[in-house]
């Protein structure tokens, strides 16, 4: 199989037309058709295009599947994550792992001025108590 068979394996994988996909590069329709011909190679930037709507070039190039190669949903899932305050990306991961709002199994007694004790399940939620003396 060679660059053009992977190239257009793609293209239809991902649901482009030839011009469509051309026009993604702003190359031709002739462009594209000679890409998977064989004619002629693509460039960089034109490979460059490609990979942002999906299109998985080390596949394209060395007829190898990229291992690590995220579909858009996870590319954005992964961007957004990183961005993300601490605690947003903690509970996501919990959301994950499927315990969200599963307490943890610390527990925390507080004792009040007159008599009152609480039971609390920690969990970071990023709440700073005063448990000093003063009144």
């Amino acid at each position: 199989m060679t660059i053009g068979d992977r190239l257009r394996e793609e293209r239809e994988r991902l649901g482009f037309s030839q011009p469509a996909f051309a026009g993604l590069a702003e190359t031709t329709k002739k462009s594209q058709i000679d890409y998977e011909k064989g004619v002629t190679f693509p460039k960089a930037n034109y490979l460059e295009v490609i990979a942002k709507v999906g299109a998985d070039i080390q596949y394209i190039v060395t007829g190898v599947r990229a291992a690590n190669k995220l579909d858009p949903a996870e590319q954005l899932f992964l961007e957004r994550f990183r961005g993300a305050p601490k605690a947003i990306q903690d509970e996501a991961l919990l959301t994950l792992l499927g315990q969200q709002g599963q307490p943890s199994s610390a527990k925390q007694i507080f004792h009040g001025s007159v008599g009152q004790v609480g039971e609390k399940d920690i969990v970071n939620i990023g709440t700073t108590f005063d448990l000093s003396n003063k009144k």
